[in-house]
């Protein structure tokens, strides 16, 4: 709901040729862990190198976490992959080892706007808001990370609507991982079993303790019963 010129960021001026307009990068795969240059220049404020480097240092047991609770990512058995509210793409470059191809998305209504952030290094992202539906075909997504989402969309849309989109962009047999506080995670729980989706809750990697919790559930094949012909 802005208007395109607004969302481009100009680079910044350079004083000779010998700079790099927008900041120097390294190459691939080096520049998924390296400080962005919006962030080393204070671009998006409130986010800062320290931060970024933690965020980076917490993915590492996030996704070893994750390894123990789903099919280990490196099996090959997700390829697609979404992030639902990527923040700094912290998700996508800790797995950037598998084979896996994740989609980072950037709500609308965060408070960091961090897709430049995410594209300087060497991901792919877009905006959306949750309440819509996404641009994509049925069952493009064999894996769907949401972390934080259902907090940020809760009183702004029913969070059906949005387990509903995410039912028709994942694909039958499909998982995702919600990452929310336990209140959250039950309501979402009761939808999708509705949904007939098998779920179950696990804990922070943290341990026990940390409020917040993990929700793995899986999308089920299934199709209609066939209906009995009376005899004439």
């Amino acid at each position: 709901y802005r208007s395109l010129e607004a969302c481009i960021t100009p680079l910044p001026q350079v004083l000779s040729s010998d700079e790099v307009a927008g900041g120097e990068l390294l190459k691939w795969p080096e520049r998924a862990f390296s400080v962005p240059p919006r962030l080393s220049r204070g671009s998006v404020p409130g986010l800062g190198v320290d931060r970024f480097i933690e965020d980076n240092e917490q993915w590492k047991d996030k996704i070893a976490h994750y390894n123990r609770i789903i099919t280990p990512l490196r099996s090959g058995r997700y390829r697609n992959i979404m992030d639902m509210n990527a923040y700094l793409g912290g998700f996508a470059a800790a797995v950037a080892k598998y084979p896996v191809w994740v989609m980072n998305v950037i709500p609308a209504h965060i408070d960091y706007d961090t897709l430049g952030v995410i594209y300087e290094r060497g991901l792919i992202g877009t905006y959306q808001d949750w309440c819509e539906a996404f641009s994509t075909y049925p069952r493009t997504y064999d894996l769907i990370h949401a972390s934080g989402l259902f907090t940020l969309y809760q009183h702004r849309c029913d969070i059906t609507y949005i387990l509903l989109e995410m039912d028709r962009i994942l694909r039958p047999e499909g998982s995702v991982i919600f990452r929310d506080t336990v209140e959250l995670l039950v309501k979402i729980k009761s939808i999708t079993d509705g949904m007939r989706w098998k779920s179950h809750i696990v804990d922070h990697e943290s341990g026990p303790f940390n409020p917040e919790k993990i929700l793995v559930a899986v999308k089920t094949y299934w199709t209609g019963e066939a209906t009995k012909r009376k005899p004439k």
